[in-house]
């Protein structure tokens, strides 16, 4: 019988016919990949009783909280979730505020007058997250909490640790590990040190050199006590309740990879956007072709299957700040690419890893976990953004198979570094595949991502767009997601803003992040990039979006060449060409 408020509602789940019978064999033997046997039934739990663990369910004194929240002023700057921004600043507090944007990219000086143990007042989650009990058997797994930090800001670093201290229940709570990443701020240094012997199981341990997100999270997991990793950004909030549905999630399926719902704290006066009761619409993680992470609403059949707000959310990607893991797991999965640099793309190769060598990521809707979300970085990064460029070359050679060649075509410093076999040895990641026998890409876009919209593996063409006579190439201009006319510029041979494809269903695609087309309009208005009316399953091409190229020495635009050609000022059969 289903029961919505206690662990073990996804048995009911996973036998979706929809859905999974096409890999139920595999997916049973998963608990042997690790070398475990498959967890039982929720059925069989509770017809056999164990003698470790006492029966029913977690009371509220045995998930009583680490350290208890000292009173907190209900007119508080911040209180209660609520933002803080002060008004009539002295000239002093206004270039303390200026400083503060410029060196965090955040409102630091609101942060700094909020407490670093603010309440988020009531607990506003759907009624059944607020009611979930949990099962003592078998117990809900310990944790380590990992948090990663080069040069954070006190009150935002602080105030994320007292926030799992005040809500992570002490039974379950092994130890916070707090990581820097070889951090130059003073702050940070002896005074942290002292501050957190008060906190007794909070730990910092330190990179001495700058090594990035990846290297660090490992030297945190490596020192781990806790049974279940959870890594968090050092700039967070935890809502009530966060924690206990993430680790019922890993009781139930061991290769679960699970992440709270993220909300914003926003950055200008860290207003806590807190959930509704009644909200049911969930975002999940998708990928674009250059490979960066994105957010989309979960599709329709996915919707259908969640009975209410404690189903998980199944996600192709995750955006990987926020996540709880089997140590176990993680381990077996070959943790992170420990030669991947600083930050980037670890996210998408452990989603795709993860996928495709028997795992699952989800969302738990019931655990809210509360982020800055940073409109632009404040840190350098040692060799600049071309480490980035090196970690996505280095996942798509090892998981995307012939599906990497999409990417290289939008992307070619990407493309000159593979063919230069300037991303370093994968032979490790590429044995891992083998040893753990994962699928094919083919399998995850089918399987996990069939609304993916897959562009042509071999376009017709591809490349710049140049006007012959003008010697110019077809620009999308700066920051166009659609809706802007296009510019001519002068042609420069690296793809990015004048990246075309001319696809097997005669569109023109600039689809480097979004998939954008040209959109022939009615005269006098401009050719302009609109978004794509060919979005994958159940879509088709609008006919303002479909254009002819024929061969006459230079390719020819000929459906709507007067549109485009009205644009170029050219006669109406334009005479250009794909380089």
């Amino acid at each position: 019988e289903h029961l919505p408020t206690e662990v073990g509602y996804d048995a009911e789940l996973q036998s979706d016919p929809g859905e999974h019978d096409e890999h139920a064999d595999e997916n049973n033997n998963l608990g042997f990949q690790i070398g475990a046997p498959h967890p039982p039934s929720i059925e069989e739990q509770q017809a056999t009783p164990d003698r470790h663990c006492p029966p029913g369910h977690y009371s509220q004194a045995e998930l009583k909280a680490a350290l208890e929240r000292p009173p907190q002023d209900p007119q508080g700057p911040g209180a209660d979730g609520r933002g803080y921004e002060k008004n009539n600043m002295t000239p002093e507090e206004e270039k303390e505020k200026e400083k503060g944007m410029t060196v965090n990219c955040f409102n630091q000086f609101s942060s700094d007058r909020i407490s670093l143990s603010r309440s988020l007042g009531d607990d506003t989650r759907p009624p059944e997250c607020v009611e979930r009990k949990f099962r003592r058997c078998p117990p809900l797994p310990t944790t380590s909490v990992i948090i990663v930090f080069h040069n954070e800001a006190w009150s935002t670093l602080l105030r994320t640790v007292y926030s799992v201290l005040h809500t992570s229940p002490a039974a379950l709570l092994t130890e916070i590990i707090m990581v820097d990443d070889a951090s130059t701020a003073e702050h940070l240094g002896t005074r942290l040190d002292e501050y957190v012997k008060q906190l007794k199981i909070v730990k910092v341990v330190r990179q001495q050199e700058r090594k990035g997100l990846i290297t660090a999270r490992l030297l945190g997991a490596r020192g781990a006590l806790g049974e279940i990793l959870t890594f968090l950004d050092a700039h967070c909030e935890c809502f009530h309740g966060w924690l206990e549905p993430l680790l019922a999630r890993i009781v139930e399926e061991p290769t679960a990879v699970v992440s709270p719902e993220i909300t914003t704290i926003s950055l200008n006066d860290f207003t806590f956007n807190k959930p509704v009761a009644t909200a049911k619409a969930h975002n999940r993680g998708n990928f674009d072709w250059s490979l960066s992470f994105g957010w989309e609403g979960i599709p329709e059949h996915e919707r259908n299957k969640r009975k209410d707000e404690t189903y998980p959310v199944k996600t192709p990607t995750f955006a990987g700040g926020l996540f709880s893991i089997s140590k176990e797991y993680f381990e077996h999965i070959g943790t992170y690419d420990d030669k991947m640099e600083i930050w980037g793309g670890e996210n998408v190769e452990m989603s795709f890893r993860v996928w495709q060598c028997g795992g699952q990521l989800e969302i738990i809707p019931c655990s809210v976990v509360g982020h800055v979300f940073r409109t632009k970085s404040p840190h350098t990064f040692p060799k600049g953004t071309e480490v980035i460029t090196r970690n996505q070359v280095r996942l798509a050679e090892v998981w995307m198979d012939d599906y990497k060649h999409i990417y290289y075509r939008r992307n070619s410093n990407a493309a000159k570094m593979a063919k230069e076999k300037g991303f370093g040895d994968i032979s490790e990641r590429v044995n891992l595949r083998e040893r753990l026998q994962c699928k094919n890409f083919t399998w995850y876009l089918n399987t996990i991502y069939p609304e993916a919209f897959v562009p042509d593996l071999t376009p017709t063409k591809f490349g710049a767009i140049k006007n012959s006579g003008a010697q110019s190439c077809l620009d999308v201009g700066e920051q166009n997601e659609g809706g802007k006319p296009l510019i001519m510029y002068t042609c420069h041979n690296m793809g990015g803003n004048q990246y075309f494809e001319y696809t097997s269903h005669k569109e023109l695609r600039h689809n480097i992040g979004k998939q954008l087309c040209l959109q022939a309009n009615p005269l006098p208005d401009q050719v302009k990039l609109e978004l794509c009316s060919l979005k994958g399953l159940g879509t088709s091409v609008a006919p303002q979006q479909e254009w002819l190229v024929t061969e006459v020495r230079k390719h020819h635009l000929d459906k709507h060449a007067q549109s485009l050609g009205a644009f170029w000022q050219t006669p109406s059969r334009l005479s250009c060409a794909f380089y």
